[in-house]
């Protein structure tokens, strides 16, 4: 897959594309990409999809915390992982904002990203205000010489919610709840945090159980509900089994600084510094304020007892 920004070069080859800002890369994003990639054989076309590297609301509004599933690295390596051949990068700006929908697809779509044919849901829609629907990009790319297409709607429920559809916003109230595993049957991939191993309390390794403690590299990325949860951890291009804690550590005292702590399993050494990828697999329990540091302890050898066999058992690596 190509990259191609808009401050930068034209799309050299003329596509078949759809428009969105793709957090996650979900299941209906993937139903929705396949569906480019049939229109650009049937007409002898590249695919393409249209992206923003910065949430759109977050450019107008500076205070807005999207709470991001994917970063856009991660979104650009789940894209180029289905096999679209360009991403066709839009920085959002004010100007791009006060475009119509018409001057959007005459200055944009047609003579910087030279799209044949657009693919976009009947409800979707862009443009200033919005104010524009489907009946109005099909008239406006009959003008430019875009074909426009009506896409299927992705209707396929969640295994665990019948009457719930996959949507971004979904995923991130299951993430919140720490149900990742229904969240990763939504993304199609196991959730992921990326981040630097900082100066921690260092209390666990008074008690036996030593962890690295992770600041998240983007923080616009969503971080799952508190709890312990089973985690894959990559770090300098292994593979290790970690116990994670997400939470405000309660049985230490009230007040606490929330925090990301992984305990490695099986492993000693130095991670100081390191840049670790957390691969979310399993919660196991929520977090909870222990009587004293001997029953944490006793519930931190269980924690790693269940922590291990889920990981044993698990495939999503694989």
């Amino acid at each position: 897959m190509q990259i191609i920004h808009d401050t930068s070069t034209l799309c050299p080859e003329p596509c078949v594309a759809t428009i969105g800002f793709f957090d996650g890369v979900h299941a209906g994003h993937r139903y929705l990409i396949r569906q480019v990639q049939e229109a650009a054989s049937a007409r002898g076309l590249r695919s393409a999809v249209v992206t923003f590297p910065v949430h759109p609301r977050k450019v107008m509004d500076i205070h807005y915390t999207p709470g991001l599933l994917t970063t856009f690295d991660e979104k650009t390596e789940l894209l180029a992982g289905l096999e679209i051949d360009y991403c066709l990068t839009l920085h959002f700006t004010t100007d791009v904002a006060d475009m119509s929908a018409q001057e959007f697809m005459a200055r944009v779509l047609k003579e910087r990203f030279g799209v044949k044919c657009l693919l976009i849901g009947y409800d979707h829609r862009f443009g200033h205000n919005r104010s524009e629907g489907f009946d109005d990009y099909v008239r406006y790319g009959q003008a430019l010489g875009i074909e426009v297409l009506c896409a299927k709607a992705f209707s396929e429920p969640l295994a665990s919610e019948a009457n719930v559809t996959v949507s971004s916003s979904v995923i991130r109230e299951l993430l919140l709840k720490g149900d990742v595993v229904t969240a990763a049957r939504a993304l199609e991939s196991p959730y992921l945090l990326v981040g630097t191993v900082v100066d921690g309390y260092q209390v666990g390794r008074t008690i036996g159980y030593p962890t690295a403690n992770i600041h998240v590299n983007n923080p616009d990325k969503l971080i799952p509900g508190n709890g312990v949860y089973a985690v894959w951890v990559q770090m300098d291009g292994q593979t290790y089994m970690g116990m994670l804690s997400i939470g405000v550590r309660p049985t230490f005292g009230e007040n606490l600084n929330r925090t990301i702590e992984v305990n490695i399993l099986h492993f000693q050494g130095d991670v100081y510094g390191k840049e670790i990828r957390l691969i979310f697999v399993q919660r196991t329990r929520s977090e909870k304020k222990y009587d004293s540091l001997d029953a944490l302890v006793a519930q931190l050898h269980k924690d790693a007892e269940e922590t291990e066999s889920i990981l044993r058992a698990d495939n999503s690596l694989k």
